[in-house]
């Protein structure tokens, strides 16, 4: 079988196979089980949080996974962006990227704005949002309309770190990582099956909905419109069950998300900065490369718009074992600033070695990397995070963490892109691998309060 560009498809078996159909199906139920069996562990104040993650992100990959797939059907009919004649690499870190640019500059501000007036409101502004921007996805007919609805998207989900926030709030410095775990579980299962939702609302495209005198499709839109309707069904979930943590400062701090950021980068050694860079250059390097990934399985594994669900959903059913099963285990041996660092180790060879994968199975070897590595690392990275500010500016940070980490994921397309146009796709996936690693030199050295400063501080008082 030969890719449309000329490149020949990797030998062995596909990924519509019928073991691979089973293999996935068995491995998500298990992870579903594994989550389910750890549930009781989890205090029920987080439980709605939880549940509100998990609609949350199961909406953005439903319609994330088909991007590419619909950049391409707008370049194939001749569309341009405002007369741009760019190549799809560039095109698709565009797009890519102003869903970024979106969040990175909103988070800081949605963080400030849960200080002050709560988390839930903010979640609840931004879930509504997301359910607009999503229709507007829905009947995109151009890529300049994509782009919008793009930042749209981004401007209501820059609440990742209002809803961290809400988890340092809830419990105390030593189970924050954990808890952190369990609610990423919840993301990483919306990741799973969020892509098999949006293949299944493209086939929903093409059903007759209703008796009329002539077909009465959703089309196309209907990827667009089930994840709106799904980020709906998110908002009143959260207004009827989302309660406002009772531990929440009433006081925020008076400085402004500017001034923070600036205090960052002019101490760069300050333990905060040290671990707000390595979020930030971490998270960039490996989730820019999504563009990437899904064309490398496209003209290798001859994925299609209606399989490439089965890739993540292999992904997220491998993120909700690593957090629910390993990491709490782990941090108990390990703890969480060794624990990050072998977490970072782990990516890096993941993301090194999918490039020179030629086989399904090897591909399952190298990919299962990826979210063993985002496990051990991010919640203990943010975690860590939590310690070391005050109480009263922790939603700002966590959304300033999210503005750093944006700036590096709006920039890693773009150059991924382009490297993706002029070297191929092994190039942008060894950027990143060596992005990866070097952000381990930020830990050394590295000294963080065992119960964290904002609570040191109210012992004190």
């Amino acid at each position: 079988m030969i890719a449309s560009c000329g490149v020949a498809v990797a030998d062995g078996i596909a990924f519509d196979a019928p073991v691979v159909t089973w293999t996935l199906t068995a491995f998500a139920l298990a992870a579903v089980v594994t989550l389910g069996r750890e549930l009781r562990h989890v205090p029920k104040n987080l439980l709605v949080l939880m549940a509100t993650a998990f609609l949350d992100m199961a909406g953005l990959f439903l319609v994330l996974p088909v991007l590419p797939f619909y950049l391409q059907r707008f370049m194939d009919s001749g569309d341009t962006l405002f007369g741009l004649e760019l190549g799809f690499g560039a095109l698709s870190g565009i797009v890519a990227s102003s869903f970024t640019l979106a969040q990175s500059l909103s988070a800081p501000f949605w963080g400030r704005m849960s200080d002050r007036r709560g988390r839930r409101p903010a979640l609840l502004v931004a879930l509504f949002a997301s359910a607009l921007a999503f229709a507007v996805f829905g009947f995109a007919e151009s890529i300049w309309v994509l782009v919008l609805a793009r930042i749209v998207q981004g401007a209501g989900g820059g609440t990742v770190g209002v809803i961290q926030a809400y988890v340092a709030d809830a419990v105390p410095p030593d189970q924050r990582a954990r808890a952190l775990g369990w609610l990423s579980a919840a993301t990483n299962l919306g990741v799973a099956l969020g892509p098999a939702i949006g293949s299944w609302a493209i086939a929903l495209g093409d059903v007759d909905l209703w008796p009329a005198a002539g077909p009465q499709t959703m089309g196309v839109a209907a990827p667009g419109l089930v994840a709106a309707a799904m980020c709906l069904l998110n908002f009143g979930f959260a207004w009827r069950w989302l309660k406002e943590p009772a531990q929440r400062n009433s006081k925020p701090a008076t400085s402004s998300p500017w001034t923070a950021a600036v205090q960052v980068l002019a101490h760069p050694r300050a333990p905060a900065a040290r671990i707000l860079l390595t979020y930030a250059i971490a998270i960039g390097a490996a989730q820019g490369l999504h563009f990437v990934v899904t064309k490398f399985l496209q003209v290798h594994f001859g994925v299609t718009e209606l399989t490439i669900g089965r890739y993540f959903l292999y992904i997220g059913a491998w993120s909700v074992f690593a957090r629910t099963f390993l990491l709490g285990r782990m941090i108990d041996r390990f703890g969480e600033l060794r624990l990050s660092r072998l977490g970072l180790i782990t990516l890096a060879v993941g993301l090194a070695t999918i490039p020179l994968t030629s086989s399904i199975g090897a591909l399952a070897v190298a990919a299962a990397l990826l979210p063993l590595g985002t496990a051990m690392t991010f919640p203990c990275v943010t975690a860590l995070l939590s310690k070391v500010v005050p109480a009263t500016e922790r939603g700002m940070y966590m959304g300033l963490q999210h503005t750093f980490g944006g700036m590096s994921r709006l920039l890693a397309p773009l150059v991924y892109g382009v490297m993706l146009d002029g070297f191929g796709y092994g190039a942008p996936m060894w950027l990143a691998a060596g992005l990866v690693a070097a952000t381990i030199l930020f830990g050394i050295g590295l000294v963080v309060p065992a119960r964290g400063v904002s609570e040191t501080r109210a012992d004190a008082r």
